[in-house]
């Protein structure tokens, strides 16, 4: 029989994010089954997610009747270029929007490059349907110059060119410019043209090359002139499904591949360039998701990866994505763990700086511009955010587990007001199931110094954050918890919890 005198610990350190391609006996003690709206820290645990808030309360005008969503946003002079219906127009966090340019047909997703030629900061645009737009924060000018990109969906400035790609009558071309000259496509001055073997949906200069994604390939352009350009294929074994999802991140870059989410990163070896899939664990979330909504931006400062893909249809509050967050490992490489982004709806989305200050910005369906991790809702309403962890045996899922005990470990920047679940054998209805607890600030909370492990002594060291215990009633065979933080205050920081149980009766 048992020992049912002895009360042994589960100490669980979270981390490993969410994990949706294994069973839950095999997903590592750390990892969540569910984990909703709180991002993998990459000083460790799990952190609700910071809220958004309005960038400007004054909406982007449209220009007709009807509901028109921000096809583009982009943050140029430290001020931010907004685009919405048939109009483009630039403004601050405060006053009203200015109009830059109109009379633009209907338009599909903005792309946007910054450059410097001759000492003055302009910025190009294109939208896939109307010429090449160049702005200098006073005047706006067409593309219009003679061998010019006629309704180009990409672009990009490299060695001093103006790329364009995405042409419908030309998809496999990028058409560059006269160096130093965003207008001029003289191919006596430098300008020219390049084909791929492939349907071009997407640019990105990366390390000294412009990489040119298709949809079943992807190629890069070496050298820095028109004498000297060459197209090196990548891989013609796989390529991008929407060049919305590509980002610079850590010192790489990350797409959307049929096959989920890749990375490119640079080898040791000369002209060699690796492919790998990183979201094995959570490729379930991709499958099926609709390309032509998609949207994607890094938050540098957390090494971290946000895509989106809500639907037209789709409410606010459901509206789905991904948090994607690099950290080191203790082998000193790096792996990435991943948590669910829902409540969030962007038609488009970016990231930069305005004044020194890294900005992260997304356009609504509603006609306004949004600044992520900012304030801590989702513009007055309430963040739902959800951990779940996977079910746990204890070593031996013969044996009956009587709990006795749950020791939260976590930082809280504010009042903290979560409830969490213990639930037995899969939930059945079979088993007793607790009412949910509360975690609160107002609970007992003792920082703990010991390193001894004992019924009434903590097992987490002298880390000086704040434990909670808090008893717990009922037992099973397999045990998870689950914790939902729905409130107006700021982030809590699940750092882990320990598990304490009495063995009872083998089944």
């Amino acid at each position: 029989m048992a020992d049912t005198s002895i009360i042994s610990p589960l100490v669980v350190r979270l981390g490993g994010g969410l994990v949706l391609d294994k069973d839950t006996f095999s997903i590592p003690p750390g990892s969540a089954t569910t984990l909703e709206n709180f991002e993998p820290d990459i000083n460790g645990g799990y952190r609700r997610i910071n809220g958004i808030a309005k960038f400007n309360s004054n909406i982007v005008p449209q220009t007709s009747a009807s509901t028109e969503k921000v096809l583009g946003v982009h943050i140029y002079k430290n001020q931010v270029i907004a685009a919405r219906g048939t109009k483009v127009f630039k403004g601050g966090a405060t006053g009203s929007w200015t109009e830059i340019d109109t009379g633009r047909t209907s338009a599909g997703r903005y792309n946007f490059a910054n450059f410097n030629f001759n000492g003055t900061d302009k910025v190009v645009f294109v939208d896939g349907t109307n010429l090449a737009s160049v702005f200098d924060n006073s005047s706006i000018t067409d593309v219009s110059a003679s061998g010019r990109p006629a309704d180009a969906a990409f672009v990009e400035v490299f060695k001093s060119h103006v790329f364009y790609a995405g042409m419908s009558s030309t998809p496999q071309e990028l058409i560059f410019s006269v160096p130093f000259d965003e207008d001029n496509f003289a191919s006596a001055s430098g300008a020219g043209s390049i084909k791929v073997d492939g349907v071009i949906n997407g640019l990105k200069v990366f390390r000294e090359s412009l990489f040119v994604f298709c949809e079943d390939s992807i190629f890069k352009i070496t050298g820095s002139s028109s004498s000297d350009f060459a197209v090196v294929p990548v891989t013609r074994r796989i390529g991008c499904v929407d060049g919305f999802s590509i980002q610079e991140i850590s010192g790489d870059i990350v797409y959307l591949a049929p096959d989920g989410l890749r990375t490119i990163a640079g080898t040791e070896r000369i002209g060699d360039v690796e492919l790998g899939t990183i979201s094995k664990q959570i490729q379930p979330r991709l499958d099926g998701v609709s390309t032509d909504r998609i949207s994607s931006l890094v938050i540098r400062s957390k090494s971290q990866y946000r895509l989106f893909f809500p639907t037209d249809a789709g409410s606010v509050a459901s509206s789905a994505g991904l948090i994607g967050v690099i950290k080191a490992g203790v082998d000193g490489g790096v792996g990435w763990e991943y948590a669910d982004l829902k409540g969030v709806k962007p038609a488009c989305a970016t990231s930069g700086f305005i004044s020194g200050v890294e900005t992260i910005l997304h356009g609504g369906h509603d006609g306004y511009i949004f600044k992520q991790e900012s304030g801590a809702n989702f513009d007055g309403t309430n963040i739902k955010a959800i951990y779940r962890s996977p079910d746990y045996t204890m070593g031996d899922a013969g044996i009956r587990k009587m709990m006795q005990r749950i020791i939260w470990n976590y930082d809280n920047e504010s009042t903290v007001d979560s409830t969490f679940r213990i639930r037995y054998d899969f939930s059945s209805s079979d088993v007793p199931q607790p009412a949910a607890y509360s975690l609160t600030s107002g609970s007992a909370i003792a920082i703990y110094s010991n390193a001894v492990s004992k019924y009434n002594t903590a097992v987490y060291g002298s880390s000086g954050t704040p434990l909670v215990r808090q008893s717990i009633e009922g037992g099973g065979f397999t045990v998870a918890v689950r914790l939902d933080d729905e409130n107006g205050s700021q982030p809590i920081s699940l750092k882990g919890y320990q598990l304490e149980f009495t063995p009872g009766g083998r089944r």
